[in-house]
């Protein structure tokens, strides 16, 4: 347990090099599993995902490369882990370890509960010499406990690291009415033109009313939410990460699919469900720590 770029991936990663084999990296969204492969491959670190967003021909080809030991690292979806394809090539490879990343979404009691997560309780029995590692930054005692129970874990080390990240500052306006809400939002973004930022509303219409609001003022802005096309949410996301678009108005889908260091600013438009959720989401500022 981590906060928010404290160096979870770390945890994995460098273990990953020094152990014989591939560490299989289990990951939650299609996104951050490529934007951490990319980072890995400019370190030049032989790294994969396996995932639906390749196309049939390109899967086998990640498949033959990991048969022949041509990986340190795979990233696959939690779907894609268990299936009978994938547990037959797994048992043709030297596997390292795995790593478990945004372990809360194993438990009930996480603030972004996964069904497909569930089956990773068979970890364990299918691969019990395997070493499992477990990785969040977002979890309570309930939650924690959960991750435990449910990865079938026995005895395991357990290390919590302080969640103080004290490069950020929170503030907290009550009772202002939407339209006040948004003129407030675009004077708090115009006295900051040249910083990302992220607006988190919790429907997909807030989002797209609010971009349009904020395109009207002469500031660059995108949506991003489970209602847009794969391809267009690739785009917005390389579009801010690259400071084409300067803010991105959100639904909790982008929450853990973003790793750009220089997020100025986190605005929730919305209150978010849950404390963790809240946690989660400011994490996305000042990953640079600034």
């Amino acid at each position: 347990l981590m906060p928010t770029g404290g160096g979870k991936s770390l945890c994995y990663q460098i273990p990953a090099l020094l152990r014989e084999g591939v560490a299989i990296v289990v990951s939650p969204l299609i996104a951050l599993m490529h934007n951490q492969v990319a980072a890995l491959h400019e370190l030049g670190v032989r790294a994969a995902v396996l995932n639906s967003s390749l196309s049939v021909q390109e899967s086998l080809a990640v498949e033959q490369k990991l048969l022949a030991s041509e990986y340190d690292l795979l990233y696959v979806a939690p779907e894609r882990l268990l299936t009978p394809r994938f547990l037959n090539l797994s048992t043709r490879i030297r596997i390292a370890l795995f790593a478990i990343d945004e372990a809360h979404c194993v438990s009930q009691w996480g603030h972004d509960f996964r069904p497909e997560y569930v089956n990773l309780c068979k970890l364990k029995s299918a691969f019990p010499d395997v070493p499992v590692v477990a990785l969040t930054a977002t979890a309570n005692s309930q939650t924690h406990s959960d991750i435990v129970k449910q990865l079938s874990l026995s005895n395991p080390s357990v290390f919590v690291a302080s969640f103080d990240r004290p490069n950020l500052s929170i503030v907290v306006r009550q009772n202002i009415k939407p339209k006040e809400r948004t003129k407030e939002i675009i004077s708090f973004i115009k006295n900051r033109i040249d910083d990302s930022g992220i607006i988190y509303c919790l429907s997909r219409n807030n989002c797209d009313t609010l971009v349009e609001t904020l395109k009207e003022y002469g500031i660059k802005a995108a949506s991003y939410h489970a209602g847009l096309p794969g391809n267009i949410r690739q785009q917005v996301q390389d579009a801010f990460i690259k400071d084409d678009i300067q803010v991105v108005c959100a639904t909790i889908a982008f929450g853990m699919g973003i790793d750009k260091s220089n997020v100025r600013y986190v605005i929730h438009y919305s209150v978010p469900k849950s404390l963790e959720g809240y946690y989660q989401e400011i994490g996305r500022a000042g990953r640079d720590g600034l």
